[in-house]
């Protein structure tokens, strides 16, 4: 009976602080978007992985601040029981190495166990694209609906193609960040940090067109409304985005992935297969390193068949 007692205090203590330090998870996420700038999706992920691997230790016993490196050992564990990616298991050792950080410098906790954790090893794959014959099929083959709707995923898909942006980016983008006179398009992404992109004639033609639509069916926008809308004139957001290309890359390319990050991927690989400066690609991509563009110099197939065709005495 008094073991019972004993560890029920146990428990009720650790929920205690628990709680506390879920109060200081929402100071965390204050900070990393207040000043660390990072963006929403981090945040609301960061979020996540934070609730999750609080709950794991309260499932334990256990407080942030008791927590050593061999439970977060075993949280990671669990993560892979659970057939999490590995990708997936490396962000929610990033937040937590952030955390941890956050902790120690505010003098939350003494001492940072992420210190002896080891990230797992990510297995090196090739990013998925669509082939220069595919995205062809979709823009000059494919009749999209003569309608507001129509123009509007097509719009999207070649904004998509024709500059690399993020979803979190093209949702938010507004009318004044189209600029017409210098084809050019002001996008704000991770961190809040802004980079001007570039777009083609054939680009500058389609969005003023898309915009003629867009006031036809629901009235003058002025500069600051964003763009791109639903049927309902509601600004869309990223499941719908997520359908919309997976729609029409369903009818064109028979690749795993068919989401916007792929033509993300293909933007950057077609550049870089036509000779495009990797660090050109960085800057309009909007990465803060080189190493994450460099995901991008693998080499199609095409490609490694025309140099092999074009070396080989033999070929």
């Amino acid at each position: 009976m008094f073991f019972s007692i004993s560890k029920k205090s146990v428990i009720f203590a650790n929920i205690i602080d628990n709680i506390f330090f879920m109060d200081i998870v929402d100071k965390f996420l204050a900070h990393i978007q207040d000043e660390r700038r990072f963006s929403r999706y981090t945040i609301i992920a960061y979020k996540t992985d934070l609730e999750q691997y609080v709950s794991f230790l309260f499932s334990k016993n256990l407080t942030v601040e008791q927590a050593t490196h061999r439970d977060i050992r075993n949280w990671q564990i669990a993560l892979m029981a659970a057939n999490i990616t590995t990708r997936s298991i490396d962000r929610k050792l990033s937040a937590l190495k952030t955390f941890y950080k956050f902790l120690i410098r505010n003098k939350y906790v003494r001492i940072n166990p992420m210190d002896k954790v080891v990230t797992p090893k990510q297995s090196k794959r090739l990013t998925a694209f669509v082939s220069v014959r595919d995205m062809g099929k979709l823009f000059d083959l494919f009749e999209f609906t003569d309608d507001f709707e129509g123009k509007r995923d097509k719009t999207i898909l070649e904004l998509f193609y024709a500059t690399g942006i993020r979803v979190s980016e093209l949702m938010e983008l507004k009318k004044g960040d189209l600029d017409f006179y210098s084809n050019t398009i002001k996008v704000l992404g991770k961190r809040k940090k802004e980079r001007i992109i570039p777009f083609s004639p054939l680009m500058s033609a389609e969005l003023q067109d898309y915009i003629i639509f867009l006031e036809k069916e629901f009235g003058f926008i002025n500069y600051n409304e964003k763009i791109f809308v639903t049927s309902k004139g509601k600004p869309v957001y990223s499941n719908f985005i997520y359908k919309v290309v997976r729609k029409y890359l369903d009818m064109v390319t028979t690749i795993e992935k068919r989401s916007p990050h792929v033509l993300r991927h293909t933007f950057a690989t077609h550049l870089l297969d036509n000779g495009a400066d990797l660090l050109a690609i960085k800057d309009l991509l909007g990465h803060t390193s080189l190493a994450a563009t460099q995901v991008y110099t693998h080499t199609s197939i095409e490609k490694i068949k025309k140099t092999y065709n074009q070396a080989h005495p033999r070929a």
